[in-house]
């Protein structure tokens, strides 16, 4: 799932490579904008239900795809298993978001502006849910007082939750991680086991 101001098509370099590590990746594509997060956590509930409660589906999300995933299996009983990973997702809500707000550019966020700006409360329960995180701070987010320990757009603090079965950080920007090597085999490997796999480049903090 991609996250706002991008579409589904934005994935397939990261999809490509989690179909030559084994998966089957499927493209969930949604109106970021035009829509709140509501219509969306539907549709991906019905599109779940559709695959059959049977056999694990798990869910992979750029920024606000990851939070648009978390919603739905928080919101959704009897969906198949499966875990979950989050590239870049602002769990605890987004610096850049409310910066954005405070200097009237709420627009730009369209419907999804609130979600982006408060995050989630809590991760839900019964999933195995993973972050990687980008430590490489080159993107707006400086614009809007973002720290530099972040990824350019989502500050590495916002991407914690209590709840989390692991957290990574690998140094690639927040456009990056849906492009990188790296991020694709530990996404795999978290796919796989419900753990990071031992990284090379980055680290776990």
């Amino acid at each position: 799932m991609h996250g706002v101001w991008m579409r589904g098509l934005t994935l397939l370099p990261l999809a490509r490579r989690l179909r030559a590590a084994g998966f089957a990746p499927m493209l969930f594509d949604y109106a970021s904008l035009r829509h709140g997060p509501g219509p969306s956590v539907d549709r991906l509930a019905a599109r779940l239900l559709a695959v059959g409660r049977d056999q694990p589906v798990h869910l992979v999300g750029h920024s606000l795809g990851g939070l648009i995933a978390l919603e739905t299996v928080a919101a959704y009983h009897g969906l198949p298993p499966g875990r979950v990973v989050c590239l870049g997702s602002p769990l605890a809500g987004s610096t850049t978001a409310r910066g954005m707000c405070m200097k009237h550019l709420s627009p730009l966020l369209g419907r999804s502006c609130n979600l982006l700006r408060s995050g989630l409360h809590e991760v839900p329960h019964g999933r195995q849910v993973g972050m990687i995180a980008g430590s490489k701070p080159v993107g707006v987010g400086r614009l809007f007082g973002l720290d530099r320990e972040s990824d350019g757009t989502v500050a590495l603090w916002e991407t914690r939750l209590p709840g989390l079965a692991d957290h990574c950080v690998l140094p690639v920007t927040h456009t990056g991680l849906v492009l990188s090597d790296e991020v694709a085999a530990f996404t795999a490997g978290f796919l796989r086991e419900g753990r990071f796999p031992p990284a090379r480049t980055g680290d776990r903090r």
